[in-house]
């Protein structure tokens, strides 16, 4: 989700920074997400708390983990059902507490097949952590490991990797080499992946749905969101 430096150019984007021109003027993204972080590493490098700090009561938080909470470092490395999963429930708890209102999303899976053309899982029990927790807690939960999952599946092993950071050498003077890349997206899988966390807010977000931009269809209300 985290937002990517656009200077010098870049073809990568996080779908947190994405996520604004879905919504009418009523409502204010700000992405809060950091690159390479877990719920771990988030929370003790006091981002988390300078989040609830800028908080106003009725604000959404969209919060999605998941990606480096199985790295081995001891800064970044949570258990599922443990660390991970008391994690998600002191965001929860500490959104609820400022009256705002939070959202669960699962990890977006990476573009890794397997030999013969079936999707890899990644993340493993961090998606059935996500997910618990959401049924317990009774949070929306936008499922974006199924649903770019699916979309993944629907384009084949060659054809996804034009939603992520692949480039080719001689295409950028950041990358002269090129670069290949499974995990970050480019802009066209940032907006994709927005595409159907639209979807899922749409189904499941009733509140915050009312100020998508739906065709010419004109909404009121005074929303915020911060997707973590």
């Amino acid at each position: 989700m985290a937002t990517q430096a656009l200077v010098p150019p870049t073809p990568a984007r996080g779908w947190g920074q994405m996520l604004q021109p879905y919504f009418t003027e009523n409502v204010r993204v700000e992405n809060h997400a950091a690159s390479g972080h877990s719920t771990k590493s988030f929370s003790d490098s006091a981002r988390w708390q300078r989040i609830l700090e800028r908080m106003k009561s009725g604000d959404f938080v969209l919060i999605q983990f998941g990606h480096n909470d199985s790295k081995s470092d001891e800064g970044r490395r949570t258990q599922p059902f443990g660390t991970y999963r008391d994690n998600l429930t002191r965001f929860v708890r500490d959104v609820r507490e400022r009256q705002g209102t939070p959202l669960l999303a699962t990890s977006v899976v990476r573009n890794a097949f397997n030999a013969d053309g079936s999707l890899r899982d990644t993340h493993g029990d961090y998606i059935v952590a996500t997910r618990k927790v959401a049924e317990e807690m009774h949070v929306p939960l936008l499922d974006l490991n199924k649903k770019t999952g699916e979309l993944l599946v629907k384009l084949g092993p060659e054809k996804s990797k034009r939603l992520f950071n692949n480039v080719e050498p001689g295409e950028y003077d950041k990358y002269p080499d090129g670069f290949k890349d499974g995990t970050h997206y480019n802009t066209l899988g940032a907006s994709r992946t927005c595409d159907l966390a639209i979807e899922e807010i749409l189904l499941k977000v009733p509140q915050l749905a009312k100020e998508v931009k739906v065709g010419s269809q004109t909404n009121v209300g005074g929303n915020r969101v911060a997707p973590q």
